[in-house]
Order: structure tokens, then sequence, then C-alpha cells
């Protein structure tokens, strides 16, 4: 049985999250979906806020501590990336697209995309299509065609105990699900080994 490893990357800041309880269910309903389809899938959760300060020195160091590295290395290794971001401003959130900024731009490229976005008015619902798709069109992702958006309103039920949002999740859930069936694009080429200096120059003179 194929193994496919997804990523989900949650920015809410608050606990809890609306932004990480829409994460929980596209991922419950992508992997639902995917084993029905006789895949085996591995999920990893990521809350950017408790990343946020390692992030943050990134960006002035250029390093990154090893809970960031190790959570940049599940990305790379993933197949799938499921990415939720709140609303600010209209777009997603500044720790959202900081996250971005620390991975290495060729290391999403091919992988199937799942947006998911949350705010307090269905207003910034068209932050899925104006600043996530070309921010993740730019990276040269697959993006599943539905994108899912969820206001105040929408986390209530109906009589019959269903939702309008979660007919949503099923259907980009599906959609995502059919991303990562077949054969996938090659993974990021491991990084070549780092060899002190001496050892690199004692090659150089052995050739001379």
């Amino acid at each position: 049985m194929e193994t496919r490893r997804i990523t989900v990357l949650s920015a809410g800041l608050g606990v809890p999250s609306s932004s990480r309880l829409l994460a929980d269910q596209l991922a419950a309903s992508a992997e639902h979906q995917l084993a029905a389809a006789g895949y085996s899938v591995a999920v990893n959760i990521v809350e950017l806020r408790d990343l946020a300060v390692d992030i943050a020195n990134n960006f002035v160091t250029g390093y990154a501590a090893p809970r960031l590295a190790e959570v940049i290395a599940g990305v790379e290794a993933s197949e799938g990336i499921i990415a939720v971001t709140p609303v600010f401003s209209a777009s997603y959130s500044g720790l959202f697209k900081s996250f971005i900024d620390v991975l290495d731009p060729k290391s999403l490229e091919g992988k199937a995309v799942l947006l998911g976005a949350t705010g307090g008015t269905d207003r910034h619902q068209m932050v899925l299509d104006y600043a996530m798709r070309p921010l993740f069109s730019y990276l040269r992702t697959r993006v599943a065609a539905t994108g899912v958006f969820a206001g105040p309103q929408d986390w209530g039920s109906t009589d019959d105990g269903g939702s309008p949002l979660s007919v949503r999740i099923d259907r980009a859930a599906g959609e995502f699900a059919g991303l990562l069936q077949g054969p996938q694009p090659r993974q990021k080429a491991a990084a070549s080994e780092s060899l002190p200096f001496e050892q690199l120059l004692a090659g150089i003179s052995g050739r001379n």
C-alpha cells in the first residue's frame, strides 16, 4: 500500500482556533478519501504560532532552529500540503507568509496543495483566489480547484446534522485527494553532505 504524506499548516493564533478547526476537518476528509482509494496516509499537523519566534530568528540569523528545521524537512518530504490561514487586512496572515518565506521556493514545486482560510465576514472569502492561489501558483504547486473559506456562520449545523461547510470541505478534499493519487512529482533531492574546508582543500590538492 502506497503512503501519502500530508503536512497541515495552521496559522491560527488563538486557542482554540477556527483555522485549526478547519484544517483538522480538511485533513480528516482528505485522509478518509485517500484511504477509500487504497492509500495509507501520514498526516502531520503544524501550528505555526508555536514556531513564531524561530521563524523570526531565521530571518535575522539565516539559521533554522532544530524545531523549525524539522518542520521544514517535513514539508519538503510531503506529497501534499493543506494550508489554512486567518485573514488579516484582506490577505493571509504575516505569520503564514513568513513561514512560506523561510522555505526553499523550489521545495514546494509539484506538490498538491489544498487552500483554506477563516475570517469574520464573507467579504474576506476572495482571499483564496486573490492572495493564496497566486502565491502557491508562483511556487509551482498543484492547487486543488476548490478552496474553503469558513466564516462565523459556517460552524453551525442543519437539522439533519450536516452543514454547507462540510459539503465544501468534502468536495475540496476530494479534489486534493485526486491530485495525490497516481505517480507524484519527484521530491527535492537531498542536499549534498557538507565537508570540512580542510577536506575539500585536500581533495583539490590531490588532483593537481
